[in-house]
């Protein structure tokens, strides 16, 4: 038999298969020196990130639990805050009210026009059209928040006394759009301004996912017949529903922290009002950024308690967000 024969009909060596941890290791990228110091500092700028909210959590904790142990009214449902008195009284449920409807307010008006812009930017409008509107929108969202507060105050307050006529004499018997005349310094004020707000930066990210959709869903899409709404229905919102949700919740957070805008639109008066349109309610932030400076010390320990409060509502709403886009598969743009 020839060598070369024999050379050819023998079996290859066996092939050593990498180990399990190999296997991670590799999948890690944890093989060269650089992915390894890569792959620490990522680590560790994770485990950073949740000790320095670790930190916040526990300093707000103790310092709220200094102010809560000397107050006499219940914290949770009292109207009242006033920590001059001996023993103090104060109670955050006129500020839970007021954050909670204006940021309600807020996300009712921006959301749909913020997702209604980021289509037509990109499935609709020409390029030439389209570029200039999406930098003017990214200018927006770095505006600071003290100039949206001197525009609301000086010009969209003295303008708004026909749109609370106009809810008044049509919708007044509901109770919730009834108006006295007064100054419209109120929640729906408060709400308008807090969704011009945070609009841009909810148009932006809802811009960014629908680019991402793949070509080829939308052409087959159009392959099969489908009209230009027909193909954003079917394609484009599903693949960027756990975007816009994202966006949503990004423009969500900065409404219920926002403080001098609506310290400088508001009128509060530490009441909860049935009607929108009337002065009155206040927020957290609000609350806090007027009341901080004039403070003593205990006066301050019940102002971060109420800051631990919206630091807590903060966390219960992300939290929601992204149980929200696991539970369902369908969320995830792969899937779509």
């Amino acid at each position: 038999m020839d060598i070369s024969t024999q050379k050819t009909d023998e079996a290859p060596p066996p092939t050593t298969l990498p180990t399990p941890t190999e296997q991670k290791r590799a999948a890690r990228g944890a093989t060269r020196p650089g992915d390894r110091i890569f792959l620490g500092l990522s680590r560790g700028s994770g485990i950073l990130l949740l000790a320095v909210m670790a930190a916040i959590a526990i300093f707000l904790t103790y310092r709220a639990s200094l102010a809560i142990s000397k107050d006499e009214a219940n914290f949770l449902t009292t109207f009242e805050w006033n920590t001059s008195l001996v023993p103090p009284k104060f109670g955050i449920a006129v500020l839970a009210f007021g954050t909670v409807v204006s940021s309600v307010i807020a996300m009712v008006i921006a959301v749909p026009i913020a997702v209604a812009i980021a289509l037509f930017l990109t499935h609709y409008a020409p390029r030439r059209l389209s570029g200039p509107i999406a930098y003017v929108i990214d200018l927006l969202a770095a505006v600071p928040s003290i100039v949206y507060g001197l525009w609301g105050a000086l010009i969209l307050v003295p303008h708004m006394d026909g749109l609370f006529g106009w809810l008044n004499d049509y919708l007044g018997w509901t109770g919730v759009f009834s108006w006295e005349e007064g100054a419209p310094r109120s929640m729906l004020t408060v709400g308008i301004l807090l969704a011009i707000m945070i609009l841009p930066i909810i148009t932006n990210v809802s811009r960014e996912v629908f680019r991402q959709v793949p070509r080829m869903h939308e052409e087959a899409a159009l392959a099969l017949g489908a009209t230009r709404w027909e193909v954003v229905r079917m394609s484009v919102l599903p693949f960027g529903r756990s975007g816009v949700i994202s966006a949503s919740m990004l423009g969500l957070g900065r409404a219920l922290g926002e403080t001098m805008a609506v310290a400088t639109v508001l009128s509060p008066d530490f009441d909860i009002h049935a009607s929108l349109l009337n002065p009155g309610g206040g927020t957290f932030a609000q609350n806090i950024a007027s009341k901080f400076n004039e403070a003593n010390e205990f006066g301050r320990d019940a102002l971060i308690a109420s800051g631990l409060v919206l630091f807590v509502i903060t966390l219960l709403v992300n939290g929601a967000a992204r149980w929200i886009i696991s539970r369902r598969k369908e969320y995830s743009g792969a899937n779509a």
